[in-house]
């Protein structure tokens, strides 16, 4: 994705040129550049139109037949609104006069469409597939596009430099492709003038997008709302803070003067507090919105087509909630209801080594934006390029809004204009029955053979298992040797999923899920005779454990003991470890963090091993004979002391030699050596953050964990000690 570089001299100009603009420079009657030459005005909706002018000016405004008139505000500003038009291919004139006559010429009414977004939406004709031949064909001079500048701002801009383009050969390979070829549909179904407002820049996130009211609205962003109120000059929150720094400054200047006088040292001086200060880059929260889209809210328009994600697409369903912010506070200050908003979910790709789910859950956090009135979603896993980031294909993209237009505001209701959706799942013996709706008359595969990417689980069968699929109708039905009786689901749920089930149609099926994963302590066959001794949160750890459970003292005679360890990371995604064993001690104030503190001193092997894990690569099973612990607080060396099987001597693994002092590093640490894998590790708790967490083997510099220092890149994790009852 594109950055912004750094360019002081832009950033001076667009300062400059904000200036020229302000209402104390103009004299001559003038209008915002979103009307201009060769615009095209939306049908069928009011007509707002304004500008600037000296203050008590009176101001006429024609279009055609349609004249209003208004009086320059005492700040330089007039506004008045034309009636409603129905679309005219007819070009006319647009005439604004006060003490100087303005005029636009070439004005088309029709449909207007704001087209906004990262790369994707910034991403040209002349980029697309087929460039060449879509260029010269581009004979459409009932098609305007217009380009917004990139440009970041604190504050709401009210213009900006940029002017209307006619679609012709000779200017179509700058436009916006996803925009394009919607209105290319959008013509030749309508046969009505298409505008279309380009606001877009590559690599950006969705925050800079959103107003201040859009974040008010939305409570799980208030921590964004206060941030913004808090640099805001004017508001309670940034007079108070403000206010209260100048008094402790005042202060501070007096007990200084003071000490200077009396030859005395000063302590420094109050710094500025940075929640004061203004934003700095183009990601953070409203600074495109000031720079890119105030300028044109009023514009009346259709709707709005949207395609972004790439950069926030790691933040799960909080995206869900940034979406409502940016959809609302548009529709807020638009004041057009509930405006069309038409997204497009972004496309498979690698994104590194990051973990795979990461993307999927992604698209889930996507596809709940629908539950936003008027909206509406685009899949496109079927025209992904898995290394590149940026499908070229945007006539898909576009053909696939244009129907979402034509269905929803169009009256074409004769259509599927959405890709097929999971509606519900039926556990039945040995399979599952998953329907979809919206399927336009059935699922099928597009290449005609069975449909991929689907994934079952149930009791016992740790992570996720591939299904057979079976088309029947609108439903799915799944099975799978290894799942015997399968509880829940999940399709296309991973990052490079190229899935080839569709509708009726031919519109790709979305990644979704449904039923009830099983939690990792329902995999036991008899789950129901453990009982919880210890539960830690990892966030916790330092020299004094604390769990949030401890039942120790009072566990009943045992003969099994279950380690459950659980992480979060948002690049690993979430990790779970079971492991269970025969006891290894009859004490269960032995089985937690082996602190110097709890006597705890463990390095022997285990017996009927049991290992249930979702981390690629761990080998799961049952009754492994090959299992052995370390638990001490000691610190400790690499030399296998102990004579595990296959251990190195010579790295840190499953094979190691505790040593003085007792209260030192420390590990808990569960192995099978057979499989050459270290299970889980808990070392150096000490440290709190700087602790060493993982599941499976490390790929550092040691195989336990040792020395990793990582347990701070965790997002959570959780310790569960159980016992089974005798």
């Amino acid at each position: 994705m594109s950055q912004m570089i750094s360019d002081p001299i832009r950033w001076v100009v667009a300062a400059v040129i904000s200036l020229l603009w302000l209402p104390s420079t103009m004299a001559d009657v003038r209008l915002p550049a979103i009307f201009g030459d060769h615009m095209v005005l939306q049908r069928q909706m009011p007509l707002m139109i304004w500008g600037w002018a000296d203050a008590d000016e009176n101001i006429t405004v024609t279009l055609a037949d349609k004249s209003a008139t208004a009086t320059t505000a005492a700040d330089g500003t007039w506004r008045v609104t034309l009636p409603a038009m129905q679309a005219s291919k007819t070009p006319l004139t647009l005439t604004v006069t006060g003490k100087n006559t303005v005029k636009f010429d070439d004005i088309l009414v029709g449909e207007v469409w704001l087209c906004s977004g990262q790369s994707n939406m910034e991403w040209t004709v002349a980029s697309s597939t087929n460039a060449a031949q879509e260029i010269a064909a581009a004979n459409h001079p009932l098609i305007r596009h217009i380009k917004i500048p990139r440009v970041p701002s604190t504050t709401p801009q009210t213009n900006f430099d940029a002017t209307w383009q006619v679609c012709s050969p000779d200017t179509t390979g700058a436009f916006t492709a996803c925009g394009y070829f919607m209105a290319r549909e959008l013509l030749q179904e309508l046969d009505v003038p298409v505008g279309l407002v380009n606001s877009s820049w590559g690599g950006t996130r969705v925050e800079p997008w959103t107003p201040p009211i859009g974040f008010q609205q939305v409570e799980a962003l208030q921590d964004i709302y206060h941030s913004i109120m808090g640099r805001t000059p004017g508001t309670q929150a940034y007079n108070a803070r403000l206010s209260s720094h100048i008094s402790a400054t005042e202060e501070w200047l007096q007990q200084a003067r003071q000490a200077l006088q009396n030859r005395q040292n000063v302590v420094a001086s109050p710094a500025f507090p940075t929640e004061l200060l203004p934003f700095q880059s183009h990601q953070d929260p409203t600074m495109l919105y000031n720079g890119m889209i105030h300028a044109i809210v009023g514009f009346p328009i259709r709707g709005a087509i949207w395609y972004q994600g790439e950069s926030n697409h790691s933040e799960g369903m909080l995206y869900f909630e940034k979406k409502k912010a940016l959809i609302g506070g548009w529709r807020e200050l638009w004041k057009q209801g509930d405006f069309p908003f038409y997204y497009v979910q972004i496309a498979p790709f690698q994104y590194g080594n990051e973990d795979p789910e990461i993307l999927a859950t992604f698209w889930e956090a996507q596809a709940a934006v629908q539950q936003v009135r008027n909206t509406g979603m685009v899949v496109i896993n079927d025209i992904a390029t898995l290394n590149d980031i940026h499908p070229p294909k945007k006539q898909d993209v576009g053909h696939r809004l244009a129907l979402l237009a034509l269905k929803n505001d169009y009256g074409r209701t004769d259509i599927v204009a959405s890709s097929p959706e999971f509606d519900k799942i039926d556990i039945q013996p040995g399979q599952l029955k998953i329907t979809f709706r919206n399927t336009g008359g059935g699922l099928k595969t597009r290449d005609g053979k069975p449909a991929t990417h689907f994934e079952v689980i149930g009791p016992g069968s740790g992570d996720f298992q591939p299904a057979v699929a079976r088309l029947d109708g609108d439903s799915v039905i799944l099975t799978s040797k290894t799942v015997p009786s399968p509880v829940a689901f999940r399709f296309a749920w991973h990052k490079l999923a190229e899935p080839n089930l569709s509708g009726g149609t031919g519109l790709p099926v979305g990644a979704c899920r449904g039923g009830k994963v099983p939690d990792f302590l329902s995999l036991l066959p008899d789950g129901d005779r453990y009982d919880l001794i210890y539960d830690l949160d990892l966030a916790k750890l330092g020299r004094d454990i604390r769990y949030d459970v401890d039942q120790s003292a009072a566990a009943p005679p045992f003969d099994r003991v279950a380690y459950l360890l659980e992480l979060k990371s948002e690049t690993g995604g979430p990790q779970t470890m079971l492991v269970t064993m025969d006891a290894f001690t009859t004490d269960a104030r032995l089985l937690g963090i082996p602190t110097a503190s709890s006597g705890a001193h463990f390095q022997t092997g285990v017996t009927a091993m049991d290992v249930y894990s979702n981390v690629k690569g761990i080998q799961n099973g049952v009754g492994i004979e090959t299992g052995n612990i370390e638990f001490w607080p000691n610190n400790y060396g690499a030399a296998n002391s102990g004579n595990v099987p296959g251990a190195s001597g010579g790295i840190y693994d499953f094979g190691d030699q505790p040593s003085d002092p007792v209260d030192g590093y420390g590990c808990l640490q569960i192995h099978d050596h057979g499989a050459g894998q270290t299970l889980l590790a808990i070392n150096h708790w000490g440290t709190g953050k700087n602790a060493d967490i993982g599941i499976g083997n490390s790929d550092g510099r040691t195989r336990d964990w040792t020395f990793t220092g990582n347990a701070g890149t965790y997002s959570s994790g959780r310790l569960r000690i159980l016992v089974r009852r005798k």
